[in-house]
């Protein structure tokens, strides 16, 4: 079993319909969007933090989902802090290198807002079972059958071109041509991963034809998607946090709306 695979069931996320998670995530990032300050991204994350124990996701699989994330903040922030916009007291400079009190701000507000967005999109599509999503889009957005469903079938099979990449080097190295050149191999592998995916979804999207999945009319649902309870806590919860934020970068003077720089 792959490490990225997960009984989404078991968590209580995993039991609210995947639109509103959608529209929740997309409630929170708008409003970090809207300004780059750390107070409201400060507010943001630590709420995320908060309430990140009732997603009951492994440490493991939270680990692996996000340690990339981190990295990238980290490594804007340092580039942030050294070449950033120069401001307030300079605390060191050499070159074009500048740390500033301006440019230290800055980083800390990329840093916390880059995670304020990520963690939380990362916690609840990771508590989304792709096929409950697909539902969703077509039965309540109104999304277009065949549109969700190509989408579907393509989102399957990425764990499959995971696994095929891992064949493709055992097969390389079992023939000897994958000790040396590693940039060369890189590629030649990443080609035949590339013609490989081509004839896979082929073979998958005559078979789709084939069972009527590109019919006109109107289609019907194994799986009805609807709205409960649970929709409604999610969505005043996206909506206080995301106020929250707000009113806390302006009571702190802070908010720095990004039309305005």
């Amino acid at each position: 079993m792959s490490l990225f695979a997960l009984d989404v069931r078991r968590s209580p996320l995993g039991r609210v319909n995947p639109v509103t998670k959608l529209g929740a995530t997309l409630v929170v990032t708008l409003t970090l969007l809207l300004s780059i300050d750390p107070v409201s991204a400060g507010i943001t994350l630590a709420a995320s933090l908060v309430l990140l124990p009732f997603s009951r996701l492994p440490v493991r699989a939270l680990w692996l989902r996000t340690w990339p994330i981190l990295i990238a903040a980290l490594i804007g922030g340092a580039a942030t802090v050294l070449y950033g916009r120069p401001s307030g007291q300079v605390h060191a400079e050499w070159g074009l290198i500048r740390i500033t009190d301006g440019s230290i701000d800055l980083a800390a507000a990329i840093v916390l807002r880059v995670l304020a967005i990520a963690i939380p999109s990362v916690v609840l599509f990771a508590t989304t079972d792709p096929t409950d999503l697909a539902d969703g889009l077509a039965q309540l957005l109104r999304l277009p059958a065949r549109f969700v469903l190509g989408a579907l079938a393509g989102l399957r099979l990425v764990g499959l071109l995971v696994t095929d990449w891992r064949e493709l080097a055992m097969a390389r190295r079992a023939r000897g041509v994958a000790d040396e050149h590693r940039i060369r191999r890189f590629f030649g592998q990443a080609f035949a991963l590339f013609v490989l995916s081509i004839r896979r979804g082929t073979k998958l999207a005559t078979a789709m034809e084939a069972r009527g999945f590109g019919a006109d009319g109107v289609r019907t649902w194994a799986r009805p998607s609807r709205l409960g309870w649970r929709d409604a806590v999610l969505a005043v919860l996206a909506v206080a946090v995301a106020a929250a934020s707000v009113a806390g970068a302006v009571l702190a003077g802070s908010w720095t709306f990004v039309f305005a720089l």
